[in-house]
C-alpha cells in the first residue's frame, strides 16, 4: 500500500508517516517547507524506516498537482490522509476577510485540491481511502477559535458528502476527530491580523480561556502517535466506518453531541430516499 501524507513536518503527520511506513507501507511524505523536515528525518532514522519526501503546499495548486504527480509516478497513490492544517485565534467579530481566507485555503481548499487531484486515479482502479483529519472542535464550536471549528465542520460535511458520492466507486473516506495530544499544534497557532488580546473588547474573555489554555498545556493526555495508528488503521480496517473520536476528550464529545451514529443516520436516510448502490 502507498500512502501520500500532507502536513508531515511534525505533529501527526510526522508521526503518521512514520506509523505507515513501520508497517511496511510505501509512504511519500509532504510538507509545505521542506526546510522543516529536520525532524521528520530523524523519526524515520530512529524507527529505522525509509520515506519519500516531497513539497506540497495545499494553497498552491500547481504545488499539489507536481506533487500528485510525482507520488504516483512510483505507484498509484492507495491511501490519501489530509493532515495539513493550522489555526487562527481570534473572537468571530473580529475577525477579517484576510483571515477568512487563509483559515479555509488551507484547511478546506487545500484539503479539497489534493483529494480532487488523487480521485481520478482512485476512481479509475475502483480502489482508494481518503482519510481526512478533523478535530474535536469539528463537532462542537469553541471560544476564539471559531474560524478554526467552522473549517472542521466543513471538513465533516465534504467527508460524509464523498461517503456517498465515491463509495459506488470502491473508495472509502473515514475522519479522525482526536481531541487534544501534546503536538507543536498549539504554538504553530496564529492571532487574527487585527485581534488585540489586550485592547479587544473580549480581552477579559479571552484572557481566562487562554489561562486555562495554559493550565492544560503540558498537562494533555495521550501520545500522539496513537492517533498517528488511528489513522493507519481507518485506513485498512476490514470493518470500515465513517467517524474515529481518538482521546477522552472526543469521546465525550461524541457521545453527548451524536444521538446517533452515522451509520445509523446513513441506513434511515437511505430507507427514506429508498436510495441504494
Amino acid at each position: 500500500m502507498r500512502a501520500l501524507v500532507t502536513g508531515c513536518s511534525s505533529g501527526f503527520g510526522l508521526e503518521t508517516a512514520v506509523a505507515f511506513a513501520k508497517q511496511g507501507h510505501d509512504v511519500v511524505a509532504t510538507m509545505r517547507d521542506l526546510s522543516r523536515r529536520a525532524a521528520l528525518d530523524a523519526a524515520a532514522k530512529d524507527a529505522d524506516v525509509a520515506l519519500d519526501v516531497l513539497q506540497l503546499d495545499v494553497t498552491d495548486a500547481g504545488s499539489v498537482a507536481r506533487a500528485v504527480t510525482e507520488a504516483q509516478a512510483a505507484g498509484p497513490v492507495d491511501v490519501l490522509v489530509n493532515n495539513a492544517g493550522f489555526q487562527i485565534w481570534s473572537p468571530i467579530e473580529e475577525v477579517t476577510d484576510a483571515d477568512v481566507f487563509r483559515q479555509f485555503d488551507t484547511n478546506v481548499t487545500g484539503l479539497l485540491r489534493v483529494t480532487r487531484a488523487v480521485l481520478p486515479a482512485m476512481r479509475q482502479r475502483h480502489a482508494g481511502v481518503i482519510v481526512n483529519l478533523s478535530s474535536v472542535v469539528g463537532m462542537t464550536g469553541s471560544p476564539f477559535e471559531g474560524l478554526y471549528a467552522a473549517t472542521k465542520h466543513a471538513v465533516e460535511a465534504l467527508s460524509e458528502t464523498l461517503w456517498f458520492e465515491v463509495r459506488p466507486f470502491g473508495i472509502r473516506v473515514a475522519v479522525v476527530q482526536p481531541g487534544g495530544y501534546p503536538t507543536a499544534f498549539a504554538s504553530n497557532a496564529v492571532r487574527g491580523e487585527h485581534f488585540d488580546p489586550e485592547r479587544s473588547p473580549y480581552a477579559a474573555g479571552f484572557g481566562g480561556w487562554s489561562a486555562t489554555l495554559r493550565r492544560m498545556e503540558g498537562h494533555e493526555h495521550g501520545d500522539p502517535r496513537v492517533v498517528a495508528e488511528t489513522i493507519v488503521r481507518a485506513a485498512t480496517t476490514d470493518a470500515p466506518r465513517l467517524y474515529w473520536p481518538i482521546g477522552a476528550e472526543a469521546e465525550l464529545v461524541d457521545e453527548l453531541r451524536r444521538p446517533v451514529s452515522f451509520e445509523e443516520y446513513e441506513r434511515a436516510l437511505r430507507e427514506t430516499l429508498d436510495w441504494w448502490d
